[in-house]
């Protein structure tokens, strides 16, 4: 059976602290809906009432578009150890990049990393907690470097002609690009 609160619990932000993965679901009123799985050390709880996380350059840039246009978002975690629990974030969210005045405040949480392109603020709304029961047992192996590897190696004039020329999403939707690449740890 489910449970709703209007706020993360102490026993919520535990929870979240220990995952690490975790996923995020977007979509704008037509298209795709997008769902993406996130790894490193890139997320924060702000508040009980307020998260964000780190996101690299990578393939698409769908959450970006959506939240543009539409602002919902649904963040999700499982514990694949003890106890079983699926956890469920529901908010509104946008895009905050390097070039924006809310940057060195909200990055300030945050170790940036190679290939950070923006933070993607969000105001929780609802939290939902489910058994997870039927989520398996599994163990972290390790991070996969790959991704951060490919942008620590980028020469930084062509990672950023190639963030500026992102400005639309798989279905057409604008993202604003960021303006500076980052170099991070």
């Amino acid at each position: 059976m489910a449970d709703f609160t209007e706020a993360l619990t102490e026993k919520h932000i535990a929870l979240i602290a220990v995952q690490p993965v975790f996923f995020v679901a977007t979509a704008a009123a037509e298209g795709r809906i997008n769902l993406s799985p996130k790894g490193y050390d890139a997320f924060r709880v702000l508040s009980p009432t307020r998260v964000a996380y780190l996101d690299l350059g990578g393939s698409g840039n769908e959450t970006h578009a959506h939240l543009a246009a539409d602002g919902r978002i649904t963040v999700m975690f499982c514990n694949f150890q003890q106890p079983a629990l699926i956890l469920r974030l529901y908010g509104r969210g946008k895009a905050v990049l390097p070039q924006d005045a809310e940057w060195e405040a909200l990055a300030a949480h945050f170790t940036l990393m190679p290939g950070t392109r923006q933070i993607f603020d969000i105001a929780v709304e609802s939290v939902q907690s489910s058994c997870g029961w039927g989520v398996p047992f599994m163990a972290l192996e390790g991070e996969r470097e790959t991704l951060k590897k490919a942008h620590r190696l980028s020469d930084p004039a062509q990672w950023e002609a190639k963030m500026a020329a992102r400005t639309r999403s798989i279905d057409g939707l604008p993202t604003r690009p960021t303006d500076r690449y980052i170099a991070g740890e």
